[in-house]
C-alpha cells in the first residue's frame, strides 16, 4: 500500500496555469510574446489579437495552410471519435478573457467533418455552467458511446469537498448533445487519489472499451491513474490504480499529463504529454493493464505552447494525429489552437515521428456538395471572423470586417454547374458584400452578393445573385467587403443553385 501524501488543493487548475508537476519537479509556465511586434498578447481580446498578430504571423500561413484547423476561436485538448461517416472532434475552448498566465475553459466545443478539410462548428454541447459542482474552469475531456448512450468524461475545478480538480461524466442520447451531468457530483474527487502532492492531478481523462466489453478510464497530471468502469459507465469498478511513471522501460522521459488510450491490431497504445515544455511520447503493451514498453518521443516540443495534448483516430482508411500548439495568430501557452497531421503506422505497429506543420491535411477524403445548404461556420480556413452562438440561429459567423474571408475546400460543382448563389445574413449597420472567388483570393471572381442593412442583428434575410458558371471540383473563397470600421454583417448559411 502506498503512503498517503498531503496534497495542495488551495489553487487547483489556476495553480496548474502557473505550475505543472513534471516528474519530480514543478516547472513554471510562461506566455509567448509575438517577436516582431514585441507585444504581449495575453490581455488582448480575440479580434485585437488576430489583427495585430496577423502583421507578423498570418503571412506564414498563406491561403494553402490547413493548420490550425479551427481559426474562429482558440481551442485545445482535441478528442476525435468516429460515428458513421462523420468524424466528431471535441475540444476545449480557451476563453478570450483568461487571466494573464492562466488557463480558462468554460465550455467544450464540437466540430465535425466528413472530408478532413472542412470543419463545421456544432456549438458547445457541454458548459461548466451546466455542472453544479464545477467552479467554472475545465480541462481536457473525452467521449465514448455505449449501448446508444454517449458518455463524456471531463475534468473541472471542483468547488465541493477537498477542492482541486475532479473528473465528472455527462451523458446524452446524441453525440451532438445536449449533455447533462450524469451524477450531479464528481465521479473521481481529489481525496480519492494520493499519488501526487498537488490538487490538479485528476485531470485529462481518457476512456476506452476493450473487446470484452470492459471499460477503462485513465487520467492524471504528475501521476497516471486508471480504473475499471462498470457497465453503466458512471460507476467505478474496483480500486483506483496508478502506473509507475518513473519506470524508464515503460515511460520515455517524465510523464506529465494528457493520456490517450486506444487499441489497434491487438496492441494497446498509451499516448501522453511528457516533460515541460511538453512533447508527445507513447508506450505500447499487449495488455491494457501493462506492462508498458516506452516507444520514445512521437512529436517533439515545437512552437510556443508549453503544453500539448494528442488524440489519435482512424477515419476512412487513414490515420490522423490531432494535437494543439499556439500557431493561431495571437496565440500563446494559454490561447492554443488544434491542428492535425496524417500518418501511416510502421509495419510493426509503431508510429513514425511526427512534426507540426502549417500545411496539415493536403488531400481530403471527400468533397462538399454546394447545392445543399451549408452553414457559414463550415470552414477549411478563415481570416478574421469569429463563431458565436445565436439564440435564433445556433452557431453563426460574426466579427466580419473588410478583407476577412472564409475558404471552403474541395467543392464539387459537377458537370453542369450553378447559376446563382444565395446566403442568409443580417446587418444592423450598412452591410457589405460577399465576393465569391474560385481557387484563390486572386482567382476567378464568380460573382458578388450584396448584403444591405436588415434592421437588427436578429433580423435575418436571404439574398441571392447570379454567378459565372463553374464546373468540377474547386476551392471557394468567400471574401467580405465593406467600408464600415465595425462589423459588416452576420452570416448564417450559403448555397449554390443550379
Amino acid at each position: 500500500m502506498t503512503s498517503m501524501i498531503s496534497k495542495t488543493t488551495s489553487s487547483p487548475l489556476s495553480a496548474r496555469a502557473t505550475l505543472v508537476f513534471c516528474g519530480a519537479s514543478l516547472v513554471s509556465r510562461f506566455p509567448r510574446v509575438c517577436p516582431s511586434l514585441q507585444l504581449n498578447t495575453i490581455n488582448m481580446n480575440f479580434k485585437t489579437k488576430i489583427l495585430l498578430a496577423s502583421m507578423c504571423c498570418l503571412s506564414m500561413f498563406g491561403v494553402s495552410a490547413q493548420n490550425p484547423i479551427i481559426q474562429t476561436m482558440y481551442t485545445a485538448d482535441p478528442a476525435p471519435i468516429v460515428f458513421g461517416d462523420t468524424l466528431f472532434l471535441y475540444v476545449g475552448h480557451d476563453e478570450d478573457d483568461a487571466p494573464a498566465k492562466g488557463y480558462l475553459m468554460r465550455e467544450y466545443r464540437l466540430f465535425t467533418t466528413t472530408d478532413m478539410v472542412n470543419w463545421t462548428d456544432r456549438g458547445a454541447p457541454l458548459k461548466t455552467s451546466q455542472i453544479s459542482w464545477s467552479n467554472n474552469d475545465a480541462s481536457a475531456a473525452q467521449l465514448i458511446e455505449r449501448n446508444g448512450k454517449y458518455y463524456w468524461y471531463f475534468s473541472t475545478n471542483d468547488k465541493n469537498g477537498p477542492g482541486g480538480v475532479s473528473v465528472g461524466v455527462a451523458v446524452s442520447d446524441s453525440p451532438y448533445g445536449p449533455f447533462t451531468d450524469a451524477l450531479g457530483k464528481a465521479l473521481i474527487t481529489n481525496s480519492m487519489t494520493t499519488h501526487a502532492p498537488h490538487g490538479w492531478d485528476d485531470l485529462d481523462p481518457t476512456v476506452f472499451i476493450d473487446d470484452d466489453g470492459q471499460a477503462y478510464l485513465f487520467w492524471g497530471n504528475g501521476a497516471c491513474y486508471w480504473v475499471k468502469l462498470k457497465k453503466d459507465m458512471i460507476s467505478l469498478d474496483g480500486e483506483i490504480q496508478f502506473l509507475d511513471i518513473k519506470d524508464k522501460t515503460a515511460f520515455a522521459g517524465n510523464f506529465t499529463e494528457a493520456p490517450w488510450v486506444y487499441k489497434r491490431n491487438k496492441q494497446y497504445y498509451l499516448v501522453y504529454a511528457a516533460e515541460f515544455p511538453e512533447n508527445i511520447s507513447y508506450s505500447t503493451s499487449k495488455n491494457i493493464t501493462g506492462p508498458w514498453k516506452q516507444q520514445g518521443i512521437l512529436m517533439p516540443t515545437e512552437k510556443g505552447s508549453n503544453t500539448n495534448h494528442a488524440g489519435i483516430v482512424d477515419y476512412k482508411k487513414k490515420s490522423y494525429f490531432f494535437y494543439h500548439n499556439d500557431a493561431l495568430p495571437g496565440g500563446h501557452s494559454y490561447d492554443r489552437s488544434v491542428a492535425v497531421e496524417e500518418f501511416t503506422y510502421n509495419p510493426d505497429g509503431t508510429i513514425p515521428k511526427l512534426n507540426m506543420t502549417d500545411a496539415g491535411i493536403t488531400k481530403g477524403v471527400g468533397t462538399l456538395n454546394p447545392y445543399q445548404r451549408t452553414e457559414a461556420e463550415t470552414i477549411a480556413f478563415s481570416k478574421g471572423v469569429k463563431a458565436i452562438e445565436s439564440k435564433e440561429k445556433g452557431v453563426i459567423i460574426t466579427s466580419i470586417h473588410n478583407g476577412d474571408y472564409i475558404k471552403i475546400r474541395d467543392v464539387d460543382f459537377g458537370k453542369t454547374g450553378p447559376s446563382s448563389f444565395k446566403a442568409s445574413a443580417s446587418s444592423r449597420y450598412h452591410g457589405g458584400a460577399i465576393e465569391i472567388y474560385a481557387d484563390g483570393l486572386n482567382g476567378k471572381l464568380l460573382g458578388t452578393l450584396k448584403i444591405p442593412y436588415t434592421g437588427e442583428w436578429e433580423n435575418w434575410k436571404e439574398f441571392s445573385t447570379n454567378i459565372e458558371n463553374i464546373k468540377d471540383v474547386h476551392d471557394i473563397y468567400l471574401v467580405f467587403k465593406g467600408g464600415e470600421p465595425h462589423v459588416l454583417f452576420n452570416f448564417d448559411y450559403w448555397q449554390f443553385i443550379k
